[in-house]
C-alpha cells in the first residue's frame, strides 16, 4: 500500500511540474509567426501584435524582466521584454520552449548608446567586451510581451 501511495505521489508531482506556466494574458502557440520571418522583414511587423515560439536561451537573472528565444534558424534570436515586475520570467525557463504574445518594437541606438548597451549585456553575461568593435549605430528588435506560456 505504501508503495502504491509513493508511486501515485510521484506521478502527480511529475505531472504538476511538467504543466506549462502561463504569464500575463498567455499566448496561443498555434498562431505563432517564425522568428526568422520576422527578422527577415522586421519593418513589416513593427507595432503589430504577434505570437512567437522558441527555446529560452537566456533569462534576466536580476528581475526576470526579459528572456531571449532561439529562432527557428541558427544564430538568430529575439529578445522578449516586459516592464519590471509586470511578469517575472523564472531562471528555470532556460532550455524550455516558450510561446510569447506581444508587440514588436524597433530600438535605434546611436554608436555611443550601442557601446553602452553592449557593454551592459557583456557585463551581465560575464563576458569581455571591446567597445572598438562597435562601428556605428545599431538597431535592436524586441517583443514587448503581453503574455507568455513556458512549457
Amino acid at each position: 500500500m505504501k508503495l502504491l501511495i509513493l508511486i501515485f505521489t510521484l506521478l502527480i508531482t511529475s505531472t504538476l511540474s511538467a504543466a506549462p506556466s502561463s504569464f500575463g494574458i498567455g499566448a496561443n502557440c498555434d498562431q505563432a509567426t517564425p522568428i526568422s520571418k520576422i527578422l527577415k522583414s522586421p519593418d513589416q511587423y513593427i507595432g503589430q501584435r504577434m505570437v512567437v515560439t522558441g527555446h529560452v536561451i537566456k533569462v534576466c537573472a536580476k528581475r526576470g524582466c526579459w528572456m531571449t528565444l532561439a529562432s527557428d534558424q541558427k544564430y538568430q534570436d529575439l529578445r522578449i521584454k516586459v516592464k519590471d515586475g509586470v511578469m517575472v520570467f523564472p531562471l528555470t525557463a532556460r532550455g524550455k520552449k516558450a510561446c510569447v504574445q506581444g508587440d514588436l518594437e524597433e530600438i535605434n541606438l546611436s554608436e555611443k548608446h550601442a557601446k553602452k548597451y553592449l557593454a551592459h549585456q557583456a557585463k551581465e553575461q560575464k563576458k569581455d567586451f571591446d567597445s572598438s568593435s562597435v562601428k556605428g549605430p545599431m538597431t535592436i528588435y524586441q517583443l514587448r510581451a503581453k503574455g507568455a506560456v513556458i512549457q
